[in-house]
């Protein structure tokens, strides 16, 4: 079992944000970390301290990590579907892939943060049709990935009248697709007909069961092999402090078939914190199954 690494909060000034976010993709890598994730959101989050706190745009950040690590995966948990028209999203994602060395994972949700939308003038249609755009980006990227067909989209919501994408994504067949949320009949649904992988938020592993278990039922619904979908989870739970509390609130995870167990880093000195926390945790936990 792997450890990833969230970074949510970018309160260190701006004068300070480049260096610091370099030296954290540094850390993470030399400690063994397999995952390294932003947010991708407009507005700080309410429960994270409000839209007045600092906020990086994700694909800019991501962009930036890539340029000073060589290893790890790098995504955002999860681009709202609404953010951005799907063809372009392809074409971000594809760059991240390109330049990263096909490290690139799309992370995608249905979106939710009503305010950031609304401060920013992007359309927040309702839920139905948020899902009803969600499945069709996932076709557009899907579509903008094959180079056997660079021909039109017909959508409802989306239509392309080419979808070309060059240069094409170095990862094969196409960038990982990462679906985010915790969502049993739709969300959870997309990934058995779509997604690489999973991404769900927990407060502890006892809530893993179950939610494996709504996945395997639509694997099992629509023909797909339940074990080609890599399984990755947001630990909710208290941050750890050293390395004895996280294996401790990560080996749950262990034997339920989830890949990687990804930790919200803190507030402040991010680096210092994954090199006390999480470098001498990796080792212990790539042990566990």
């Amino acid at each position: 079992m792997r450890l990833g690494v969230h970074i949510n909060r970018f309160n260190q000034g701006a004068a300070r944000l480049g260096p610091e976010l370099a030296a954290a993709g540094a850390a993470a890598e030399a400690a063994g970390v397999a995952w390294l994730s932003v947010m991708d959101h407009f507005f700080q989050m309410e429960h994270n301290g409000g839209a007045e706190d600092p906020m990086l745009e994700s694909y800019t950040t991501l962009g930036f990590l890539a340029a000073h690590t060589s290893t790890i995966r790098l995504g955002a948990l999860v681009t709202g579907v609404t953010y951005r028209h799907p063809g372009l999203l392809a074409k971000n994602v594809t760059t991240l892939d390109v330049l990263s060395g096909g490290r690139a994972t799309l992370g995608i949700g249905a979106a939710w943060y009503e305010r950031e939308h609304r401060g920013l003038g992007v359309p927040f249609p309702p839920l139905g049709e948020r899902f009803e755009r969600l499945e069709e980006a996932l076709r557009v990227c899907l579509q903008m990935w094959d180079p056997a067909d660079n021909g039109p989209f017909e959508g409802e919501h989306y239509r392309l009248a080419e979808t070309l994408c060059v240069p094409a994504p170095v990862s094969a067949p196409h960038p990982e697709i990462m679906i985010g949320g915790n969502g049993e009949r739709k969300t959870l649904r997309l990934v058995a007909r779509y997604a690489d992988a999973c991404n769900l938020l927990l407060a502890s592993p006892a809530e893993a069961p179950h939610k494996l278990d709504v996945l395997r039922r639509h694997c099992d619904d629509l023909g797909r092999d339940h074990d080609t979908i890599r399984k990755t989870v947001v630990h909710l739970g208290d941050m750890p402090e050293d390395a004895d509390e996280c294996v401790e609130a990560v080996a749950g995870y262990a034997g339920l078939g989830i890949d990687t167990v990804i930790l919200r880093s803190p507030d402040g000195d991010q680096a210092a914190w994954i090199e006390r926390v999480l470098a001498p945790a990796t080792g212990r936990l790539a042990e566990l199954s």
